[in-house]
């Protein structure tokens, strides 16, 4: 953990990490598919084991020791898994057939948690555990998405006023700001593959409970993305 870092950061990062997961299991749930809805319980043990499983791997040091290993750690045993698992889910037909029975509305709700996170971000630079391009005084806008995500799924999906040319191109833009900022936070944590922030890297991802925010917070955003762009993308009879 981090030295120093007021509790009510940690506490408000944690929270947050919980309401995406009930988020995601309420989206679930919400499918038009009964065998998809069936899953929710099981998908919400096996999340909550992930989620486990990193507090351990965190709280034990695994990420924060010897950050010069290549490939680092995080991106080994916390990362990978997530992205390994999402591309399961697009080229199995059982796992495309589970993503196309997300509804739309719900997955881009769950781009609300993406304000907190921001706002956490922030809290984190102030007390020098990340860079400021890693906030939205630096090279970081994804806190538009969060704002914007309400208004999509109202307008857009509730009461149908936007075209889904619209909330295809929204999704589209917000995908790009999830991976701007991905890309700036790995290239500035302690690792070989460092690129900036030299003076003040991304040390947080490497400690509880932070590190839930690029293994399972931003997999569950991204999932969302690339799951609504594929349903958008797909003739509607």
């Amino acid at each position: 953990m981090i030295d120093n870092l007021p509790t009510y950061i940690s506490l408000t990062f944690g929270l947050t990490t919980i309401v995406t997961l009930l988020l995601f299991t309420w989206t679930i749930r919400n499918s038009k598919s009964e065998q998809t809805r069936k899953k929710t319980t099981p998908i919400f043990i096996g999340l909550t084991i992930w989620l486990s499983i990193q507090a351990v791997l965190t709280l034990k040091n695994i990420y924060n020791f010897e950050t010069n290993t290549f490939p680092p750690k995080i991106i080994l045993t916390g990362i990978l898994p997530t992205i390994l698992t999402i591309i399961l889910l697009f080229v199995t037909s059982k796992g495309r057939q589970f993503i196309d029975s997300l509804p739309l509305k719900n997955l881009t709700y769950l781009n609300i948690v993406r304000i907190p996170v921001e706002i956490i971000l922030f809290w984190l630079f102030l007390n020098k555990a990340i860079p400021e391009l890693m906030t939205f005084e630096g090279r970081n806008f994804d806190i538009l998405a969060g704002i914007t995500a309400p208004i999509i799924a109202y307008f857009g999906l509730t009461k149908t006023k936007l075209s889904r040319h619209i909330i295809l191109i929204w999704n589209f833009i917000c995908l790009v700001l999830l991976l701007n900022i991905v890309v700036n936070a790995l290239f500035s944590a302690p690792s070989p593959i460092q690129k900036f922030a030299f003076e003040q890297p991304n040390i947080a991802i490497l400690n509880f409970p932070f590190s839930w925010l690029p293994t399972f917070i931003v997999p569950i955003v991204l999932f969302g993305h690339l799951t609504s762009i594929r349903q958008l993308l797909k003739p509607k009879y």
